[in-house]
């Protein structure tokens, strides 16, 4: 075995998704628009909830951070994707490897903080509506918002220094599209056990605890719509959770499944293009779940149009 060397002169090796040459140009394009449409979507919706007034709601203020994490979330892993598939150069540095965990660490459990702050937010909106203003007053949203930021953080510091420490003395090929930290462990020479129950205690608080969050929240949300005797304030009252919930669904549904599925042979293929999707697409879909039905978003929007 070669002589282990410094950590940061280390280039790892990344192993984009298998296929022809024009499977990667097919795989280059779609990317990029997926890049592309994502940015501008989630920046448009950024500058419309801080131009207009009628927008600074706690439900707009968590959806704008909502979007700001979805921005550096894409743009910690597409670019480099998109460079590995443009030029074939597939090495990225450690440090680059390190600054890809930091970034998508970071808004990634911020993504899941600032869903269960929103779903929150839906049941004092539905289930105690006449104290709504005095519960999620300006302090609390901006408050709940920056302990999401700050924990989210912290948590990917850790995970950064503990990798710092690994040592890479044989394999340096990832067996994925950017430096996930399950591809990082899978191929250290340095003995992971401590970390990895590390990572099960943080999957417990920053995953599983948030999603139950997530869930019994809109239990207690479904039980009080269906009091209500009017099919017009059913409708009106669900219909002010759905753009939530569909992004609980769709952010939630590809880890799920990813955990659940049975391995098989093409088991690595599937897991890379499920991460694919939880990845790019998502982050790409929620500007049009949020904005494509809510008139007051639209509105908002066309009288910046106006007066341009």
């Amino acid at each position: 075995m070669d002589e282990c060397p410094n950590n940061t002169a280390i280039n790892f090796q990344i192993s984009p998704l298998s296929t022809s040459v024009m499977g990667q140009l097919n795989i280059f394009v779609v990317v990029l628009l997926i890049y592309i449409i994502t940015v501008a979507g989630n920046l448009i919706i950024i500058i419309v909830i801080c131009v207009k007034h009628q927008l600074h709601t706690p439900m707009y203020f968590f959806l704008s951070n909502l979007s700001m994490a979805d921005v550096i979330y894409i743009s910690s892993t597409l670019p480099k994707l998109l460079v590995i598939l443009a030029t074939t150069d597939n090495q990225i540095s450690f440090p680059g490897c390190i600054t890809q965990v930091y970034f998508f660490l970071t808004t990634a459990v911020c993504d899941i903080l600032i869903l269960t702050s929103m779903s929150y937010d839906r049941y004092v909106a539905i289930c105690i509506p006449l104290r709504y203003y005095i519960i999620m007053n300006r302090r609390m949203y901006v408050l709940m918002t920056a302990f999401s930021w700050m924990m989210s953080s912290l948590n990917a510091l850790m995970y950064s220094c503990l990798v710092m420490t690994l040592s890479f003395c044989s394999s340096r090929t990832l067996d994925h599209f950017f430096c996930d930290l399950h591809a990082l462990y899978a191929i250290t020479t340095s003995d992971t056990r401590s970390r990895e129950i590390i990572m099960i205690i943080e999957d417990i608080i920053f995953a599983y605890i948030p999603f139950t969050l997530t869930i019994t929240s809109y239990f207690f949300i479904i039980s009080t719509i269906l009091k209500i005797r009017s099919t017009e304030g059913r409708f009106k009252a669900f219909s002010s959770c759905t753009s939530h919930l569909t992004t609980v669904i769709l952010f939630y549904g590809p880890i799920l499944f990813l955990y659940i599925k049975p391995k098989s042979i093409d088991s690595k293929q599937q897991d890379q293009i499920l991460s694919l999707i939880y990845v790019a697409v998502v982050p790409m879909l929620n500007p049009f779940v949020y904005t494509l039905r809510n008139k007051e978003f639209l509105m908002a929007l066309r009288r910046i149009k106006s007066n341009i």
